[in-house]
């Protein structure tokens, strides 16, 4: 068999092609650009004054601000996770190394709600620390701390699940050779291993920052739903639809959204960047005036 013939023997029938391609367009639609079109349809159903109005108000201004705060502590301190668990597995071999890996995937496998319960459990008034906390004019359960904690719970996984593979897949090397020319363990990080792992690391901390300013279970359970003060904007979206005041809910809603696409955005740039920079060999920074040390 000649090679043009193997080569079409192992493609795909136009038809074939053709009705994939369809049924995953038809898919996209049904489930995501329809309903996305949707929302802002709603959005808007009662004019662009009202939907100012709706973003205007206290309560829906509180929301946006919280959660804004809730990811900004949040995503800083998950990339900060990642990056050490990232290197504590990719570059060293230890006693418990996959229990860690299993730990690490804990909040994939626990749903978001059990997850509120738990601090709850252990923070609440009834909980392992009793009443120590309110006696010390500390709030957790109800309270914005109680909020911080259940999104780094449900999202501390993306960062350092991104970075462990691609981590392990570049290996030591490198760092060995910054060694043996003479970098410290800073200089090692800061000049060999980040610029490895840059596009990796800003596609996990965008993917976490997605599901910090989306999460409903987990803060649910935490917040008390309290208007103004520990309403998210995924719960202020709750209480505006059991009032009924449905384009409202669809106004704050159409936002999140919003906030979604641009994410969506910055997500499909990097994978770009990633895939034109994909090959690109690594050239070493050289450490000045380090002698070589003896192995």
């Amino acid at each position: 068999m000649t090679p043009s013939a193997s080569r079409h023997s192992r493609t795909e029938p136009p038809v074939v092609r053709r009705l994939l391609i369809g049924t995953a367009l038809a898919f996209l639609a049904l489930f995501l650009l329809i309903p996305l079109c949707f929302v802002f349809g709603q959005a808007f159903a009662k004019g662009i004054g009202f939907y100012f109005t709706t973003l205007r108000d206290p309560h829906a201004v509180s929301a946006i601000k919280l959660t804004l705060l809730t990811a900004g502590i949040a995503v800083p301190l998950n990339c900060l996770f990642g990056v050490c668990a990232a290197w504590l597995i990719a570059k060293f071999d230890f006693p418990g190394k996959n229990i860690l890996l299993t730990l690490i995937d804990l909040p994939f496998s626990i749903s978001p709600v059990i997850a509120g319960l738990i601090y709850v459990l252990v923070f609440g008034a009834q909980g392992w620390f009793g009443s120590w906390f309110p006696d010390h004019n500390i709030h957790v359960i109800y309270a914005v701390p109680g909020i911080v904690l259940a999104t780094i719970f449900v999202t501390f996984p993306f960062v350092a699940r991104e970075l462990i593979p691609l981590m392990q897949a570049q290996g030591r090397s490198e760092e060995e050779a910054a060694r043996v020319l003479g970098a410290s363990g800073w200089q090692t990080f800061w000049r060999v291993t980040i610029p490895n792992i840059k596009w990796g690391l800003i596609y996990g901390v965008i993917l976490c920052n997605a599901r910090a300013m989306g999460e409903f279970g987990a803060v649910s359970v935490v917040s008390g739903h309290i208007r103004g003060q520990t309403n998210t904007m995924p719960l202020h979206i709750e209480a505006l639809y059991d009032d009924y005041n449905f384009t409202g809910a669809f106004a704050v809603a159409s936002l999140l959204a919003f906030l979604a696409l641009i994410t969506l955005a910055l997500k499909t740039w990097v994978e770009y960047r990633n895939h034109e920079l994909r090959g690109t060999a690594f050239t070493p920074v050289p450490v000045a005036n380090k002698p070589v040390k003896n192995l």
